[in-house]
């Protein structure tokens, strides 16, 4: 892990940048409990004193974030204008239903059955979890496998566009 510096309230505190990889293949059980893959956990190392915290992504999945990665987010959305309409409406958006999670003894977290019902996920079905730098994408099963049924034409087009110069962050990376 690499040590980045985060400003907050003046003063620098030193996080470790969390690079979170792989896809797993999970069941949410009758109760909404999902156990989180150990593989996944072993990324996780501090997950059980910290806490993750989930919210809905913005197709048809959830998003389990690291409590500290959900920190730095809210830290950002406080910056925006909330004299600005459209801000206050992403905000909103964007933080309904987020909610902590704890890991229970067997290592299972409970998930929020608003979010799973906002997202068409039932209870007793095939998940997907998937790693996406520093989150966890959840997905149930089917809905996941029809993002990918595209051509793979598709992807090489939509690489060029998204990698290509024009779309490159503003601090050159």
């Amino acid at each position: 892990m690499v040590e980045v510096p985060i400003f907050t309230l003046h003063k620098i505190a030193h996080i470790a940048m969390v690079q979170l990889l792989g896809e797993f293949d999970c069941k949410l059980d009758a109760k909404g409990r999902l156990m989180v893959p150990s593989s996944l956990k072993k990324q996780l190392p501090n997950v059980e004193q910290e806490g993750l915290v989930i919210n809905r992504g913005f197709e048809k999945h959830l998003v389990i974030y690291p409590k500290k990665v959900w920190e730095k987010i809210v830290e950002d959305l406080s910056q925006l204008n909330p004299y600005e309409q459209k801000n206050r409406e992403f905000i909103r958006l964007f933080t309904r239903g987020a909610t902590e999670l704890t890991l229970d003894a067997t290592g299972r977290v409970n998930l929020p059955n608003s979010l799973l019902e906002s997202v068409g996920i039932e209870s007793n079905t095939e998940l997907v979890l998937a790693c996406q730098f520093d989150k966890i994408e959840v997905w149930s099963k089917k809905s996941y496998e029809a993002l990918f049924d595209k051509d793979p034409a598709d992807f090489a087009l939509l690489a060029a566009e998204v990698m290509g110069d024009r779309n490159r962050r503003d601090d050159g990376k």
